[in-house]
């Protein structure tokens, strides 16, 4: 839940690294989150339900993107390699992979190693 914590209160902050181990633990509590909100509305069917699931998704909209970027940072890419996410097909799938690789050792353009930390 720290790291969930942590995304959220940086939510703007789209300098500097994001480590593996916190971009994807933010990402599994939203996931959790974001089912636990999807399951409730499928089980009631109350169209009122949808409103905290599409406020929800509103709220981590920015924190979302900036914990990307910093992702893509710990890698020694440029946030813009956020875009390839758009082209069809093959775009969501090579994101991924950025995403998972394991950041640079060391310093590097965008900052220390968040593993120093």
């Amino acid at each position: 839940m720290n790291w969930y914590l942590a995304v959220l209160k940086n939510y703007v902050g789209f300098s500097g690294r994001a480590g593996r181990r916190e971009f994807w633990m933010f990402y599994l509590i939203n996931a959790i989150i974001l089912i636990a909100l999807s399951l409730l509305f499928s089980l009631t069917r109350e169209p009122l339900l949808y409103i905290p699931f599409f406020l929800y998704l509103v709220a981590v909209l920015l924190p979302t993107l900036a914990a990307i970027v910093r992702r893509l940072h710990d890698t020694g890419r440029s946030g813009w390699w956020y875009f390839i996410n758009f082209v069809p097909g093959v775009g969501s799938i090579i994101l991924l992979v950025l995403l998972a690789l394991e950041g640079q050792h060391g310093s590097n353009q965008y900052g220390d190693d968040p593993r120093d930390a």
